[in-house]
């Protein structure tokens, strides 16, 4: 951002009380034509930071475009102050083809931050990506969802060591939020680590939509604008409860010791209590079958979703919780379930 308070980026550039919708070019195909992303950069009047929005870094992870779409083009962002720039597509040949990572290349875009500009072609993509519309941004939110075959509730994932991510995971006001600076090359870790705290939302599945999730991850959304100034919106949100699950907590992926069909016995969101079975192995008789318990008492924030298994196949994600957490949970009718079935 110049002092002016002109956004800039290799190519054009968007004055305040302006709003542009671009696809910038960040790679070619075999025949030579361009690759390019959809982005809206929506310049306020009023000064204030600058925001990142972005999805889909995995084609086939769907419910974040819809979360950075709506915000563009259905809020009433007016009084904005700062500056957002909306990347609803990161990788668009994975989304064109639906599926997670770059068709051709085999490579993990979110693996590939901050990107060269003379390496590989996910790397290319990367920093022209990182470069225009990353590095100049204040703070950032990183929408995902789960790989195909599982689920996530709603959870954010960002460095809580870092004084600046705690800030913007906590404005988000999610029941969840694990502590991690979380691999090298994804776009949290290189943008936090580079200055511009950044946070992942993880929310439901891919290869489709799911509302409930969408309509959380706006609140959340307006929550962050909120805490930073950037729009006249409600307080920063609170959920009811929280936990915090850091390097020192219990965490892990329950795997399958056997092949066979899933009977699985809780859904995403759920509280299930040490020794609880979680799901049920069979072989196509229904017999031998193999019940899979909780190692500890805690919360399934993933879920698999395709009920077949190969032995070491990953089942559920389960994370240890709080003392405060577990009663606010027991004390609840039934367990959270933030899932469109």
């Amino acid at each position: 951002m110049s002092d002016d308070g002109v956004f800039t980026y290799n190519g054009g550039a968007v004055p305040p009380g302006e709003t542009q919708n671009i696809r910038y070019g960040i790679s070619e195909t075999y025949l030579g034509d361009p690759v390019r992303i959809p982005v809206t950069i929506i310049n306020g009047e009023h000064d204030g930071p600058t925001a990142f929005l972005s999805a889909a870094a995995h084609g086939d992870e769907l419910n974040g475009i819809e979360v950075v779409r709506e915000v563009a083009h259905e809020w009433d962002l007016t009084g904005l102050a700062g500056t957002l720039v909306c990347l609803p597509v990161l990788n668009v040949p994975g989304f064109l083809a639906q599926q997670r990572y770059l068709p051709v290349y085999d490579r993990d875009l979110n693996r590939s931050f901050p990107g060269q500009p003379e390496s590989t072609s996910s790397k290319r993509m990367a920093h022209r990506i990182y470069s225009n519309f990353v590095e100049p941004c204040d703070i950032g939110l990183d929408f995902h969802t789960s790989t195909r075959g599982r689920t996530n509730m709603l959870h954010v994932r960002g460095d809580m060591t870092d004084p600046d991510v705690h800030r913007l995971a906590m404005s988000f006001g999610s029941s969840v939020i694990l502590d991690s600076d979380g691999p090298t090359g994804t776009l949290r870790r290189e943008a936090s680590d580079a200055g511009v705290p950044t946070i992942t939302i993880e929310m439901g599945e891919a290869h489709r939509f799911q509302r409930t999730l969408i309509d959380d991850a706006l609140s959340g959304v307006r929550s962050v604008f909120a805490e930073y100034g950037m729009l006249e919106t409600d307080i920063v949100r609170w959920p009811g409860w929280r936990t915090i699950v850091s390097g020192a907590g219990e965490k892990t992926w329950l795997r399958a010791d056997a092949g066979g069909i899933v009977d699985t016995h809780y859904e995403s969101g759920s509280l299930v209590h040490e020794g609880d079975r979680i799901a049920t192995i069979t072989n196509p008789f229904k017999q031998d079958a193999i019940g899979v318990e909780a190692p500890f008492t805690g919360l399934l924030i993933g879920v698999l979703e395709n009920p077949v298994v190969y032995p070491g196949n990953p089942l559920c994600h389960l994370v240890e919780i709080n003392e405060s957490t577990r009663r606010a949970l027991e004390s609840e009718q039934s367990p959270p379930n933030p899932n469109v079935r």
